[in-house]
């Protein structure tokens, strides 16, 4: 009698551990691209901008180091640079991220890749909240956070652009509508990416939520005291009549 052959069963390919683990010398990359970002978080572009026009961005307005009190104290044209520049340093940290986590190798989708972006985003953030260059003290890190944002997801950006924009021909109203929009990030993500992902933007959200309630705080803290926000000095690119 012929012996019964049995069915060969097919072997089931196994994961890379190298793409659930992080080796040495793969965490000495990640943590030199994080410090880098909070580096790159941490220029202090309106203290720079507002400097060039002898103005002390963080004794005028609200004192806020950012691109909405550099606005609001030198004017939109002038504090157009402030714009792109915190934006960009956003970007280039979530840029730096991801050629970070290509270069480890690593397959898309498995293990903690998905996370660099994200994390080097987060640190550029935190660099600028608390910029070691302009000794710790900086903005709310809303522009940054948009930055990163764009390399990251961009099309869900998009999206939420054109919610804000949305909101903006409605109200006519700058800041309503750029606030509306962020809040729409991760509602829109949560239809597109897994929750880990949507549990990362709510950490980098809470970081901006905590930025504006250490400012309420200080600015309750100034009135209490007597000293409220100081009177804006006159734009250098308007003309005196």
């Amino acid at each position: 009698m012929l012996a019964r052959r049995r069915p060969t069963i097919p072997a089931v390919p196994r994961t890379n551990g190298a793409a659930m683990t992080l080796d040495a010398g793969g965490a000495a990359e990640v943590a030199a691209a994080l410090v880098v970002s909070y580096l790159l978080g941490s220029v202090p572009a309106a203290v720079v901008v507002a400097r060039r026009r002898h103005v002390d961005i963080r004794a005028v307005g609200d004192r806020n180091p950012g691109f909405w009190n550099a606005r609001a104290t030198l004017g939109a044209r002038a504090a157009a640079p402030v714009l792109v520049i915190d934006a960009a340093k956003g970007a280039a940290a979530a840029l730096l991220g991801t050629l970070v986590a290509h270069r480890l190798g690593h397959p898309p989708g498995v293990g903690w890749r998905w996370s660099v972006p994200y994390l080097c985003g987060l640190a550029a953030m935190v660099g600028h909240a608390w910029p070691v260059l302009a000794r710790f003290r900086g903005g709310r890190c809303v522009l940054t956070f948009l930055g990163a944002w764009l390399v990251i997801n961009p099309v869900e950006l998009l999206v939420a652009a054109g919610v804000a924009l949305v909101v903006y021909a409605v109200l006519r109203r700058f800041s309503p509508a750029v606030r509306v929009g962020v809040a729409c990030l991760p509602v829109v993500q949560a239809f597109t990416d897994p929750r880990s992902r949507v549990a990362m933007t709510g950490v980098m959200m809470t970081l901006i939520g905590l930025r504006f309630l250490q400012a309420a705080l200080a600015a309750r803290a100034a009135h209490a005291a007597g000293a409220g926000p100081t009177a804006r000095p006159a734009p250098a690119t308007r003309r005196r009549r």
